[in-house]
């Protein structure tokens, strides 16, 4: 995967994209109906896509809660480009954005260790990676067997995944 990644965004109306993705990540995206949910959401959020050629690899959807703070609301990059630059592409590119329009914090929720999962395991070392911090276990917000962990990052010059810092 040496082919350089174009990153593009953010665009409204990319749910055909984003659905794509997520059906190519059964072991991440499973549930049908979250599926047809994040597709209606992805189609009125601001999302920024990647692209190697003419090949859609993955996609960041952003959602504004206040003018200091955002969520990664749905991401997904297809599997074989996992650690290929992809995924910290994308962020890099939504970070720089969200600190351009005064953005000082990001926050991101996914699955919490509580439910032992391989995919998630890596999805979690991903965000540590990319410098989030974890910050809450919602158990019950999404369901029993789903725990929600909350992570956040601060946004500032310094902290955008492709700066060390």
């Amino acid at each position: 995967m040496t082919q350089t990644v174009e990153i593009t965004g953010p665009f409204l109306l990319q749910g055909e994209i984003g659905e794509h993705v997520l059906r190519s990540l059964p072991g991440w995206f499973g549930i049908e109906s979250a599926i047809v949910q994040y597709r209606e959401t992805i189609d009125r959020l601001p999302t920024f896509v990647a692209r190697r050629g003419d090949e859609v690899v993955g996609f960041f959807t952003v959602e504004r809660h206040f003018p200091e703070s955002a969520e990664l609301h749905v991401l997904g990059v297809l599997e074989p480009h996992h650690g290929t630059g992809v995924g910290r592409a994308l962020l890099t590119h939504a970070e720089e954005w969200l600190l351009d329009d005064g953005c000082t914090w990001l926050q991101v929720k996914t699955v919490a260790e509580a439910r032992k999962c391989k995919y998630y395991d890596r999805t979690r070392g991903w965000y540590l990676a990319m410098g989030f911090d974890p910050l809450q276990v919602f158990p019950l917000l999404w369901d029993e067997s789903n725990p929600c962990l909350q992570l956040v990052k601060r946004l500032d010059q310094s902290s955008t995944a492709t700066r060390p810092g």
